[in-house]
């Protein structure tokens, strides 16, 4: 996307001093980081053949998206859709200028991740005693010091780590989450060599409200730039989430092909933020994706055809076949006639 004229909504959002920090005359640019071939898939019961999901991966990034979370190298036994993520990794034609991430659980799961040449990593401990419990067998603390000997690792081998925080608002065992928790936990990370933490709701209830009171904490101890959003949109919340964050200078935001998702540990959690939703919403806020949404849309309809369900994007259920140019959506979505 080049040159969008900025839409007469964002107006109205200025005027209520919404993205003061970041929108100027030129629209900022946000960094898409899609998790759907990770996060998205692990929750399916469909199992999904390699070539499938190597198929879906480049799909994604021929769309425009340079962020693309691909695999887990975590024990088949807990989750056997990412049981063959080695060859997924091999097997992918990387893109120059694309990050292929995966996500470690361990050590064993570092030292599998390094044969695949992989550039990035992700770790992810809990920001509540219950769900850590659940999710890991160990309370946060040990999540932490287990995290830790990855990172240290990773760093030293010259490796990007990423750091999530899964309940930053509210966990299915313990209830709503306190702020200074989970700012605690963004310190720690960033202390660990994190370059970024990204904040998962993973039952999806925040509200902007609430999403921003947690932000506002957060933000004593790091610096936008090093933080992303993720949210799931269990409650219909997640683009008023976002808001939230854009409007406090968050630029990354994580999202899901077609809304895939959940988690095998939070019941009642839905899919994530579909990347189709967030992109329309972006062009619409007149910011710089560099994504088509025409690709990303047929990129959710392959899959969802695949795992034989619909999607959970509701801009894929409503635009159809209508659109072959993603500059019409972009028009549409700003409510450009020029």
């Amino acid at each position: 996307m080049n040159n969008v004229t900025v839409p007469c909504v964002l107006n109205i959002l200025r005027s209520n001093n919404f993205l003061q920090r970041s929108l100027s005359t030129v629209a900022p640019e946000i960094r898409i980081y899609e998790v759907g071939p990770r996060d998205g898939l692990q929750n399916e019961s469909k199992f999904v053949p390699t070539d499938i999901k190597v198929e879906l991966i480049s799909k994604i990034v021929a769309a425009g998206i340079k962020n693309v979370e691909s695999a887990s190298f975590v024990s088949p036994k807990w989750v056997k859709q990412m049981s063959d993520s080695v060859d997924v990794m091999k097997n992918i034609q990387r893109v120059p200028g694309v990050n292929y991430p995966v996500l470690v659980p361990n050590l064993k799961g570092y030292e599998t991740a390094k044969q695949c040449n992989v550039e990035e990593i992700a770790i992810f401990p809990a920001g509540s005693e219950g769900f850590s419990q659940k999710n890991l067998n160990c309370s946060v603390e040990e999540g932490l010091r287990r995290f830790k000997q990855v990172a240290d690792e990773a760093v030293r081998d010259g490796l990007r780590v990423r750091g999530y925080i899964s309940c930053v608002v509210g966990c299915p065992y313990d209830g709503p989450i306190h702020p200074k928790n989970i700012a605690k936990i963004t310190e720690q990370w960033i202390a660990m060599g994190c370059y970024e933490v990204s904040l998962g709701d993973t039952m999806g209830v925040g509200t902007a409200g609430s999403v921003r009171r947690l932000l506002h904490e957060i933000l004593t101890v790091a610096k936008p730039e090093q933080l992303a959003l993720h949210f799931h949109d269990t409650y219909g919340q997640g683009l008023s989430n976002l808001l939230a964050g854009l409007e406090l200078g968050i630029k990354t935001v994580d999202s899901s092909i077609s809304g895939l998702g959940g988690c095998p540990y939070a019941r009642g959690a839905s899919g994530n933020l579909a990347t189709e939703d967030l992109v329309y919403f972006l062009y619409g806020l007149g910011v710089n994706t560099d994504v088509d949404l025409v690709k990303i849309i047929e990129a959710g309809r392959y899959i969802s055809n695949f795992l034989g369900k619909p999607t959970e994007s509701k801009v894929n259920r409503v635009i159809s076949d209508r659109f072959t140019n993603y500059r019409d959506m972009v028009k549409l979505a700003s409510c450009n006639c020029s």
